[in-house]
C-alpha cells in the first residue's frame, strides 16, 4: 500500500469526481469530497511525507476548485486565485500561531535542557523500586505536558533518559522491564494531549473549528476543567493495565538510585537559560489558565508573545538560528493544509452533506446525546488504526463532526460540548505503534515488540471507551458539555 498509494489515491479521487453530482451537493463540494478521500488515502498509507502530501492538496485544491462554480453564485467560476486562498486560509488560523508557538518553546526546552532537568528531579526522588519507576515516568509524562506544547518533543526527551536508566541498570533491552517503561512513555504522553489544550497540535485543530464554525472560544481552563479527570483516571488505568499485563521481572533495581543521581549530576547547577525558560514557562502557564479570568489575552496572543521574548537578545534563551533547525516546519505546513481542508469541506457545504447522509444512514436525527456520543466515539476509534497521526485525523473528521451533531434534532445537544469530548477520542492512539509519532519515537528503542503494544493498547481503548461513556453520563453531564 506505501509502494501504490498515491497511484490509487489517484484513481479513487478521479473516480469520485467522475461521479454524477448530488442535486443538493455543489460541485465544488463535490470536488472537496474527493480531496479529502485522496487525503486520507495518502495519510493513511503513508506513501508521500505529511510536508509533500500538505503541497499536493493545496495544488489540486487550487485547480480542481478553481474550475469549479462559486457555491454562493454558481453562474460564475471561483478561479485558481481565490482557490488558492482557500487552500492557504489555514495559515492565518490563529490555532496555527499557538502550534507554531508550541514547536518554538519544546525547541527551546530542548536546547537549555531543561526537559531533560525535570525529567530527571522527578525520577532521583521515586527510588529504585520497578513499579514506582513506572509511576515516575507516567508522571513526568503529566509534568512535562504543561512545559512542553509537543507530543513528540516530550517522548524524545523522555526516552534517552529512560533509554540510559535500562542500559545503565544493565537491564535487556528486550525485557518486560524495559519494554513497559517504553510503552508507559509513549501512551502516558497521549493520554496528556487530551488533559491539556496546549498539550497536542491536534486540540488546536478543533479548537479552531469550534471557533470559526460555532462562534465558541475554548479557554485553556475550561479545557483543563473538563478533560482531567479522564486523563487522571487513565493514568492510574495505564499503571494497572501495564503491571498486570506486562509485569516487571524484578521489584527493584540495585543502584538505580545511584544511575539517576549521577545523570542528574552530570547536568550541574541549573544554567541562566534554565532559570529563565522555567521563568517563562510559569508566567504563559499562568497566563494560559486564568485567560478571560485575570486578563482579555487569548492562548495564541500569550504564547507568541512568550516566543518573541525566548528570541530576544539578552533576555531570551536561544537565537533565531538555534532555533531554526529544531523546528519542524513539516509539521506547521501539514497543520496548516489540514485546516485549509476542513474549512474549505465546511464553506463548500460538503461537511454537511456527509452530515446528513450519516445522520440519515444511521438514524441519528433523535437519538440520545449519549448514544450519539458512543457511535461517533467508536467510530473515530476504528478509523484512527488507518491514520499514523491524530493532526491528520482531526482536520479530516472534525469538521464532518460539527455539521453531524449540527444536523442532529435531539433537543439541548450541546453541540461545542460533544465536539470537545469527541476531540479526546481523536488522541485514541493507544492500539498500534503507527497510530502516533509518539509511538513509533518508543518503538524505535526495539525495547518491545508490535503485540506488547497492541496486547496493552486494546484493553487501554476498552477502558478510555467506558471513561468517555461514564463521565458522558455523569461529569460532563453535569457541567452541561452533554
Amino acid at each position: 500500500m506505501k509502494k501504490y498509494g498515491l497511484v490509487i489515491a489517484l484513481l479513487v479521487m478521479l473516480g469520485i469526481m467522475a461521479l454524477p453530482t448530488p442535486a443538493d451537493l455543489p460541485v465544488a463540494g463535490h470536488r472537496m469530497l474527493a480531496i479529502l478521500v485522496f487525503s486520507v488515502i495518502v495519510w493513511m498509507t503513508d506513501t508521500i511525507s505529511y510536508p509533500v502530501s500538505a503541497a499536493v492538496i493545496m495544488a489540486l485544491m487550487a485547480f480542481t476548485l478553481g474550475v469549479s462554480p462559486d457555491p454562493i453564485k454558481p453562474a460564475a467560476m471561483l478561479g485558481t486565485s481565490r482557490a488558492l486562498t482557500i487552500a492557504l486560509g489555514g495559515f492565518s488560523n490563529t490555532a496555527l500561531a499557538l502550534v507554531g508557538g508550541a514547536l518554538f518553546i519544546a525547541a527551546a526546552m530542548m536546547k537549555t535542557g531543561l526537559d531533560k532537568r525535570i525529567a530527571l528531579v522527578v525520577l532521583s526522588k521515586i527510588g529504585a523500586r520497578t513499579n514506582r519507576v513506572l509511576a515516575g515516568v507516567i508522571f513526568v509524562g503529566f509534568l512535562l505536558s504543561f512545559f512542553v506544547p509537543s507530543t513528540t518533543a516530550r517522548v524524545s526527551c523522555l526516552v534517552p533518559i529512560v533509554m540510559g536508566i535500562i542500559l545503565a541498570f544493565g537491564v535487556e533491552r528486550k525485557s518486560k522491564f524495559a519494554g513497559v517503561m517504553m510503552i508507559a512513555t509513549a501512551q502516558a504522553d497521549s493520554i496528556w494531549n487530551v488533559g491539556i489544550k496546549t498539550a497536542a497540535a491536534q486540540n488546536m485543530i478543533a479548537v479552531g473549528f469550534i471557533e470559526k464554525q460555532l462562534g465558541v472560544s475554548i479557554t485553556w481552563m475550561d479545557w483543563f476543567i473538563a478533560a482531567l479527570p479522564f486523563a487522571v483516571l487513565m493514568s492510574v488505568a495505564l499503571y494497572f493495565v501495564l503491571m498486570k499485563i506486562m509485569p516487571p521481572e524484578m521489584d527493584e533495581i540495585a543502584g538505580g538510585d545511584a544511575v539517576v543521581a549521577k545523570a542528574l549530576a552530570e547536568l550541574g547547577p541549573m544554567k541562566t537559560d534554565e532559570k529563565k525558560m522555567l521563568a517563562i514557562s510559569f508566567i504563559l502557564l499562568f497566563f494560559w489558565a486564568t485567560e478571560k479570568v485575570v486578563h482579555p489575552f487569548d492562548t495564541s496572543s500569550t504564547t507568541i508573545a512568550a516566543i518573541a521574548v525566548m528570541l530576544l537578545p539578552g533576555i531570551g534563551v536561544m537565537s533565531w538560528k538555534e532555533a531554526q533547525p529544531n523546528i519542524p516546519w513539516g509539521t506547521l505546513i501539514l497543520f496548516g493544509v489540514g485546516i485549509s481542508l476542513g474549512s474549505a469541506i465546511l464553506s463548500t457545504k460538503a461537511a454537511a452533506w456527509v452530515a446528513k447522509l450519516i445522520v440519515g444512514t444511521f438514524g441519528l436525527q433523535t437519538l440520545p446525546a449519549l448514544v450519539i456520543l458512543a457511535i461517533l466515539s467508536a467510530f473515530l476509534i476504528i478509523i484512527h488504526l488507518g491514520f499514523a497521526s491524530a493532526t491528520a485525523l482531526a482536520s479530516a473528521m472534525i469538521p464532518i463532526i460539527i455539521s453531524i451533531l449540527q444536523s442532529v434534532k435531539t433537543p439541548g445537544i450541546n453541540v461545542v460540548g460533544l465536539t470537545m469530548i469527541l476531540q479526546y477520542v481523536v488522541s485514541f492512539g493507544f492500539i498500534l505503534p503507527v497510530n502516533a509519532p509518539q509511538n513509533m519515537v518508543a518503538y524505535g528503542t526495539e525495547t518491545f515488540e508490535v503485540r506488547d503494544f497492541i496486547k496493552t493498547g486494546i484493553p487501554l481503548t476498552i477502558i478510555a471507551f467506558a471513561l468517555i461513556m461514564l463521565l458522558g453520563a455523569t461529569y460532563w453531564k453535569w457541567l452541561g458539555l452533554v
